[in-house]
């Protein structure tokens, strides 16, 4: 079984390996786990950073990559910033690994 129905424009190979390199990493790994294990839910920076013996300025570099990836959002409240999973990117790199995911976004690339 093939793992597209039809084969990735330039564009769209590009797009994909940039949010595939992301996920590549080990921490940015474990912080996408742990915001996605909230189902839909936001955490908080505090808790992400509580959650590895690395520097607050590391955790923000691996959430800033995960931000600019398109795979997670986030708002400042105050002195915090929560963040939450974008199902929509997830999805889409999802529908790639496995065409046959009905939850996944149809028609579109990640």
């Amino acid at each position: 079984m093939p793992m597209v129905a039809e084969a990735l424009s330039p564009d769209g190979a590009a797009e994909l390996a940039r949010a595939f390199k992301v996920l590549g990493d080990p921490v940015r790994l474990r912080v996408l786990s742990l915001i996605a294990a909230r189902n839909g839910g936001e955490v908080c920076v505090c808790e992400i950073t509580d959650a590895f013996d690395l520097t607050g300025p590391t955790i923000s570099y691996h959430l800033r990559q995960l931000r600019e990836s398109g795979l997670v959002d986030c708002e400042r409240r105050g002195t915090w910033v929560y963040y939450w999973i974008v199902p929509d990117r997830l999805a889409g790199l999802s529908q790639f690994l496995d065409p046959s995911d009905t939850t996944a976004a149809t028609g579109t690339t990640a």
